[in-house]
């Protein structure tokens, strides 16, 4: 039986309820909610497995109305966005997406993100962290206006291999054509819906963008053409495990701002992150260009790297090792891959292991058994990343699966 829980409590938690929220208090039955920037969202549902089995088999709905959105509009937005981020925004046409990072004086990531651009005047910038008076900053002097529309624009992310069909089945015609990083308008319900073909799943999937006041018409269209495509609707905790699979990054979990650390050798710079390939050290000045350049010419003090461990028990918070004796780093993200069968880890290792030292690694794994605490030394090795890699997610058009 679907839970019924009333959203008042959630108001003495803090919890803002957002756009979606009528709707999914009645998918809840774990009612396991969790603070994404002051709104009540989902963890989990259902059931875990369910969920993520669901991201690559069937189409999910996970609702992102709580990131950050920041609306960049005016004659200079292109100027403003670029000197902003490390990737050259003069190269992004209307109708596109571009995945960026940006980074402060030192050459310190402050957060990543996605640039939307709408035509050569207006640009939206999504995000996991607040930006607004970073933005600010970036602006002044230029001929731009920068606005927090975070709760003016609802969002939601369909996901997986039978999205498209899904979309199809609404009457979207020449939703199949969409590329990859694309936008394109649509009609849902009669509601104008920006749709996007973006995600944080590594699978086929789409952003849509709405109004508020037509989300819940949005949704219930969604949830009525998704019958016969296995729509389930998630929580972050089956997302979480889709993310490390495709490569995904997290702010607080893989890297810290340099906004918000507290010790200043706790923030990361492009390079240590390996998102060099982010970086445009040609395009004309952007905020941190001088120090990634002095940066781009030394050995970085430490990376994140990807690593593949033995047997199947994921190396949550686990230590790693070089030799089994000298500590030398520390797992962020871990998992078992359900899809992969691998278990796979993002690590931060101290230079010159992960770099000219690849060999002889060893995590430290605890695990608890009938209350007893067991201890455990895995090999790794340093792997590529993305671990999940399928050929819907680029394919055009996708197959309806």
């Amino acid at each position: 039986m679907a839970a019924t829980a009333n959203p008042v409590p959630l108001v003495h938690l803090g919890l803002e309820p957002g756009p979606f929220h009528e709707r999914l208090i009645a998918h809840n039955r774990q009612q396991a909610w969790m603070n994404w920037m002051g709104y009540a969202s989902p963890s989990v549902l259902d059931t875990v497995e369910f969920e993520y089995f669901a991201i690559r088999n069937q189409s999910t709905l996970f609702d992102i109305s709580p990131m950050c959105k920041y609306a960049i509009t005016g004659p200079d937005a292109e100027a403003v966005v670029n000197r902003l981020v490390t990737r050259d925004m003069r190269k992004l046409k209307p109708g596109r997406v571009a995945y960026c990072i940006w980074c402060d004086e030192d050459g310190q990531v402050v957060d990543d993100g996605t640039i939307f651009r709408y035509s050569d005047t207006e640009f939206r910038l999504c995000c996991q962290e607040p930006q607004l008076s970073w933005l600010e900053d970036i602006a002044w002097g230029f001929d731009v206006e920068i606005s927090d529309v975070t709760r003016e624009v609802a969002g939601l992310a369909l996901q997986g291999p039978t999205s498209c069909a899904l979309l199809k089945d609404l009457g979207l015609a020449g939703i199949e054509t969409l590329k990859p990083f694309g936008i394109a308008e649509f009609k849902i319900a009669g509601s104008e819906v920006s749709i996007s073909r973006t995600g944080f799943t590594g699978d086929l999937g789409y952003e849509l963008w709405m109004d508020p006041a037509d989300a819940l018409n949005v949704w219930d269209a969604l949830v009525a053409a998704g019958r016969l495509r296995g729509l389930r609707v998630i929580g972050y905790e089956a997302l979480e495990m889709a993310r490390i699979e495709a490569g995904f990054l997290l702010p607080k979990v893989d890297f810290l701002s340099a906004q918000t650390v507290l010790r200043a050798n706790r923030a990361s710079t492009p390079y240590e992150l390996g998102l060099d390939w982010l970086v445009a050290l040609d395009k004309p000045h952007f905020n941190g260009r001088r120090a990634l350049l002095d940066l781009s010419k030394k050995t970085p003090r430490r990376k994140l790297v990807a690593i593949e461990i033995e047997r199947d028990k994921p190396a949550h918070n686990a230590l790693v090792y070089h030799r089994k004796t000298r500590e030398v780093g520390m797992v962020t993200s871990a998992l078992w891959s359900p899809t992969c069968k691998r278990n796979i880890a993002y690590a931060w290792l101290d230079a010159p292991y992960g770099q000219s030292v690849t060999d002889n690694l060893w995590v430290e794994i605890y695990l608890q058994k009938e209350i007893r605490w067991q201890r455990r030394m895995a090999r790794c090795q340093l792997v590529d990343k993305p671990f999940f890699v399928h050929p819907r997610r680029a394919a055009t058009p996708p197959a309806d699966h």
